[in-house]
């Protein structure tokens, strides 16, 4: 849950609706939703688009 909220806070610090993330990393707005709420785990490599997309780090969004 915890990454849930870190993706979510992240997102939009940097100003980025859920549909605008979902368009730059090409994962569907559906499953980032769900990853959002915590109703999904997400998959190492799903993690490292979204991290560069926010241009984070991945570690940034699971410590």
């Amino acid at each position: 849950m915890q990454l849930a909220q870190r993706l979510r806070a992240f997102r939009k610090l940097k100003g980025i609706t859920q549909q605008e993330l979902a368009k730059r990393t090409g994962i569907s707005l559906a499953v980032l939703g769900a990853v959002e709420r915590g109703n999904r785990t997400i998959e190492p490599d799903m993690l490292s688009i979204i991290a560069r997309t926010l241009e984070i780090e991945v570690r940034e969004l699971t410590e």
